[in-house]
């Protein structure tokens, strides 16, 4: 799948000389958590989210310091945290460096966005315009409506061998060190893992092989200390 085959579209937006109480309000009145900025041309600026409105004079929220604190702070960062806190309009509190997506972009490359960059959303574009965004909880409905498995149930000797070759090509897979035997489409998995995650990978790449229906997972750790 691809981000415009999961993507929000038409997008909530907002300019960057909105106010940000009226950016608050919008946040409320459409159950959003954030919104892209975008110029008189439509050209994407910046995104605000309520994550730039949590640090507000208003509420009494704004970050406090101790004077310590303030001398081992830059005066850069203090200047910006004030602005954060007392700034009239989103131009001056939205986050200007957005992670964007095409619409060519596959779903795995947004995911990967999102987790290397800690974001919650992306922007998605063409042609330099925005056309839609996708949030965590977009890639949450995909999975949730995702088709499932559709490949006919294999026999007992196609199990076996479909996955041995898949952990063959696994890289913290072992597969010197364990046997897999299955009957009626129970599989048995035998022999020395090298840790606790090597042992549940193993079994959940049995349960995801067509024609399983269960797992005996007796993969061991390998003995610590002199054998007596």
């Amino acid at each position: 799948m691809k981000a415009r085959d999961i993507m929000v579209s038409p997008v909530i937006t907002v300019k960057p000389s909105l106010s940000v109480r009226d950016v608050a309000n919008l946040f409320l009145e459409r159950k959003i958590s954030a919104a892209p900025v975008v110029d008189d041309a439509g050209n994407l600026v910046g995104l605000v989210s309520e994550g730039d409105l949590l640090r507000r004079v208003e509420t009494g929220t704004e970050r406090g310091r101790s004077s310590w604190l303030r001398l081992l702070t830059t005066g850069e960062v203090l200047a910006t945290e004030y602005v954060k806190a007392r700034a009239r309009t989103i131009a001056d509190v939205m986050t200007r460096r957005v992670v964007t997506a095409t619409v060519d972009t596959a779903l795995k490359d947004v995911a990967t966005l999102m987790e290397k960059n800690s974001i919650k959303r992306v922007p998605i574009v063409s042609a330099g315009r925005l056309v839609g965004i996708i949030s965590r909880s977009n890639l949450v409905q995909a999975l949730a409506t995702a088709p499932r498995g559709l490949e006919m149930p294999l026999s007992d000797a196609a199990i076996r061998d479909k996955l041995l070759s898949h952990l063959h090509h696994e890289p913290w897979s072992h597969t010197s060190q364990l046997n897999v035997t299955v009957n009626g489409g129970v599989v048995d998995i035998w022999g020395i893992c090298h840790s606790d995650a090597e042992r549940e990978a193993v079994r959940v790449a049995a349960e995801n092989v067509p024609g399983v229906r269960t797992v005996h997972n007796y993969l061991s750790m390998p003995p610590v200390g002199p054998m007596l």
